[in-house]
Formats: C-alpha cells, sequence, structure tokens
C-alpha cells in the first residue's frame, strides 16, 4: 500500500495517484490545441497541468512529488477540473493532499445493529448484506450466503469481498464479469485507503492480495477509485443458472463506512424466477445465522 506519511516529500499516494490521472488524458480531451511533433508522454506533460490549472510549473512538480501538505482547496478543485476527475476520484484527491488530517487515531470497531440484523433476516426474497471497512463482510441474510457465498461458515478473517474475490476460485466462476467486478473492487479499497492509509489492517490484507495474486498488484499499481452505489451483476450460480441483477449500496444511518447491500431482478425476467427458486432452494428449516457476539472490526483481517 503506497504511504501518506506527514511529512514533506513522503506522500506517496498523492504522488502516484496525479501521475496516473495525468497520464489517462489527452490534450484533446483537456482542450488544448494539437503540438507539433512526438509526445514522450502518454497523456499529459506536467506544465500542460500546471497551466489548465492556473499554478506555476515548479508548484505542480512539487506537488506531484507529494512535497505539499497544506494545498488549497481552490488549488485541488483547480486540479480536479484540468485533470477531468469524476466526484469520487476528485473525493479522493482532497483524501490523499491532506494527509495532516488523518489521524493515526484508532480506528474504532464496527458493530453492525440488532435492528439491522432484523432488516436484513425480514428480506426473505431479497439477497442482503451488510459491508464495512475494507470490505470486511459484517453480515449476510439467508438469500446474500445461498447467492454469493456463506461468509458465515468462514474464519472471521476470511469474510472479505476482496479476499473471496482474488482467492476463491468460486468467486471467478460466479461473476460472469468477473474482471470488471474485480476491478471495482480493487478501485474500492483504494478509495477506503485514501481516507484511512494508516489502517493495519487494510496494509495485511493489500500485502497479502498483491503478493497471492498478480491481477491485484496489476490493478492496485493504476490508482484508480471507486465508490458502490448501484449498479448490476452477472452471475452463473451452481443451483439456480445465469442470472442479472440490479443491486443498491445504501449508507448505514450511524456508520458512513457500513452500507447496506441489497440486490433485485427486474419484474417477470428470467432472474426474477431463478431468484425466487433460490429463495425456496433456501427455504428449508435451518435455523438463520445469529449475530457474531465478535464486533466485526475487533477481529483480525
Amino acid at each position: 500500500m503506497s504511504g501518506q506519511g506527514s511529512g514533506a516529500g513522503s506522500n506517496t499516494e498523492l504522488r502516484d495517484f496525479l501521475r496516473s490521472r495525468r497520464a489517462r488524458i489527452t490534450p484533446q480531451d483537456a482542450g488544448l490545441a494539437p503540438q507539433p511533433g512526438t509526445r514522450r508522454v502518454p497523456g499529459l506533460r506536467r506544465e500542460e497541468v500546471a497551466q489548465l490549472a492556473g499554478v506555476s510549473v515548479d508548484y505542480y512538480v512539487r506537488l506531484e512529488r507529494g512535497r505539499h501538505v497544506n494545498v488549497s482547496e481552490n488549488v485541488l478543485d483547480a486540479l480536479a477540473r484540468a485533470l477531468n476527475l469524476n466526484d469520487t476520484e476528485r473525493d479522493h484527491l482532497f483524501a490523499v493532499a491532506r494527509p495532516a488530517r488523518s489521524r493515526r487515531r484508532p480506528i474504532p470497531p464496527q458493530r453492525v445493529r440488532p435492528g439491522l440484523y432484523q432488516v436484513l433476516e425480514s428480506l426473505p426474497g431479497i439477497p442482503a448484506s451488510v459491508v464495512g471497512r475494507r470490505l470486511d463482510v459484517l453480515a449476510t441474510n439467508r438469500m446474500g450466503r445461498a447467492l454469493i457465498a456463506d461468509f458465515d461458515q468462514r474464519p472471521h478473517r476470511e469474510r472479505n469481498m476482496a479476499r473471496y474475490m482474488f482467492l476463491d476460485p468460486g468467486a471467478r466462476e460466479l461473476y460472469r464479469d468477473w474482471e470488471m467486478s474485480a476491478r471495482s473492487t480493487v478501485a474500492a479499497l483504494h478509495r477506503y485507503a485514501g481516507r484511512y492509509p494508516d489502517d493495519p489492517q487494510l496494509a495485511e490484507l493489500i500485502g497479502e492480495l498483491s503478493v497471492r495474486d498478480t491481477d491485484f498488484r496489476r490493478w492496485w499499481a493504476d490508482h484508480d477509485v471507486f465508490r458502490h452505489t448501484y449498479g448490476y451483476k452477472r452471475l452463473r450460480h451452481p443451483v439456480v443458472g445465469d442470472l442479472t441483477l440490479d443491486y443498491e449500496s445504501l449508507t448505514v444511518t450511524g456508520d458512513p463506512e457500513q452500507s447496506l447491500g441489497l440486490y433485485t431482478a427486474a419484474a417477470g425476467s428470467a432472474s426474477e424466477q431463478a431468484l425466487r427458486l433460490l429463495a425456496s432452494w433456501v427455504s428449508d428449516p435451518v435455523p438463520p445465522a445469529q449475530p457474531d457476539p465478535a464486533p466485526a472490526a475487533d477481529r483480525p483481517g
């Protein structure tokens, strides 16, 4: 995981993020007039970013090297516009450009409210889960366990969507668009890392996945960031076959680092019929999982 220390010259996450965004935008995309000759860089030059942002070249060079920790909000806004950052990328830029705001404070444990467990169990036909920091799976309902994986039966350390996505062979079988889902998983972790660079459990997770999976290591170096909000997933379930499901990720009241994920299918679709079949398959009288007495964030991993 890239470091973000508080001293001048140590903000490698800011450096790498700016370089990666600069490499992805062409002069034409930025509205600059074509220049004669061969370009030696895939995207914008540093001086072009400085021009677009209205800062001096020297200032931008120092900023890209991670040597400015007191950069103003106006400059960050100008850089976000110059680099055509989306809202998630802009928020990430602000987070990594101001490491002095962090922290080095203990990260409080996450607890799923009893009422939220009741919500999960009150949705018998809808796969649902609560995901927390580092993409830790904090809770699931019966349909969620049947659709994706039974995280309740796994060791606490392995109840994590990133570990599942990259280290469980079943994930590559389940997700018909595995690469797209896996890349968004990496990007979601990177977004979290921008806000919590000193999380030791995150550092352990990134280190393990980087060593064990070449795809993860390569995509982590891209410095993409992503926030799960809504979209769709194409799955190939071993029991009910192919499904295309819409998902909604809702922030949990009282803890913005927890999200409630819900999967639904279009009315009248084959996927809706498949979900009903899955609900019938899991409706055997098996006792529902009880809340784990240990808070998820107090567990290793």
